[in-house]
């Protein structure tokens, strides 16, 4: 099996940079905002964060692909780095601190591309989660002071906590009636959203999420981390991985029943 620890040691040393950079201008009077064609906020600091990711990852990793949301897919080959500058730029945008820099590598295999390193990073929280494939994943301040992460063995929905992030995706998409189905079924639910419940279906405090429209960028990082947590990571149609434009995550327990409520 391939030796991981030196991307995930780079992963880290991109997350202190990204860090150091969007904590500068989070709740700025004169944060820049604009609006990108689909109708989704991008600041100042999406953009500067990214290109400090970019550029580190050009002297440490010439050979290997880049995909970002801000500036798009850049080189080719097995090996690609998935960024998301800022998951959750509505919320640093508004002060809200739930927001993270996700940095993935993913790499070329028979099945396709899968995420082989994740770090997901959220400053203004003070949390740092991460993992690579065959290591397992934790959460700390660092690597060499961390936690192991384990997911919940929670086994029937009626005990279960399910987290997403709005009603109006699954309801655009034909889907409302199975989430709120779902919902029903469920001890309790809540609407965290954006990278947090994954990090949380990882820690087992959260026992299943799922989102009905997401990019590769959103999914990668989290996927790698609530796998190697123990958990299950694959498209509403099942696949595994971070590929099928949206994601369900769960503690592999109960990930056929989240399925077949989200499915009907």
């Amino acid at each position: 099996m391939p030796d991981y620890h030196d991307d995930l040691r780079l992963g880290h040393v991109l997350a202190d940079a990204a860090d150091a950079t969007t904590m500068e201008r989070f709740k700025a009077l004169d944060l820049q905002v604009e609006t990108k064609p689909d109708m989704t906020p991008v600041t100042e600091a999406d953009k500067a964060a990214e290109e400090l990711i970019r550029s580190q990852l050009q002297r440490a990793r010439p050979r290997d692909a880049v995909l970002g949301e801000e500036f798009g897919s850049e080189g080719s080959g097995p090996r690609r780095w998935v960024i998301d500058p800022i998951d959750g730029t509505k919320n640093y945008v508004r002060g809200v601190p739930v927001w993270a820099t996700l940095i993935a590598l993913m790499e070329r295999g028979e099945g396709g591309d899968r995420p082989v390193v994740g770090v997901v990073s959220a400053p203004a929280l003070g949390r740092r989660w991460w993992a690579a494939e065959g290591l397992g994943a934790y959460t700390g301040r660092s690597l060499s002071s961390a936690s192991r992460l384990r997911v919940s063995g929670v086994t029937r929905l009626a005990d279960a906590s399910f987290a997403y992030s709005s009603l109006s995706g699954w309801e655009e998409r034909g889907k409302l009636d199975g989430f709120l189905g779902l919902t029903r079924a469920c001890w309790r639910t809540r609407g965290y959203g954006d990278f947090w419940p994954y990090m949380m279906v990882a820690e087992g405090s959260v026992d299943i999420c799922a989102e009905p429209e997401l990019s590769l960028w959103d999914m990668a990082a989290n996927a790698v981390i609530v796998q190697e947590a123990g958990g299950r990571f694959t498209g509403l149609d099942g696949v595994p991985g971070p590929n099928s434009g949206d994601a369900a995550a769960s503690n592999g327990l109960l990930h056929g029943p989240l399925l077949d409520h989200l499915r009907s």
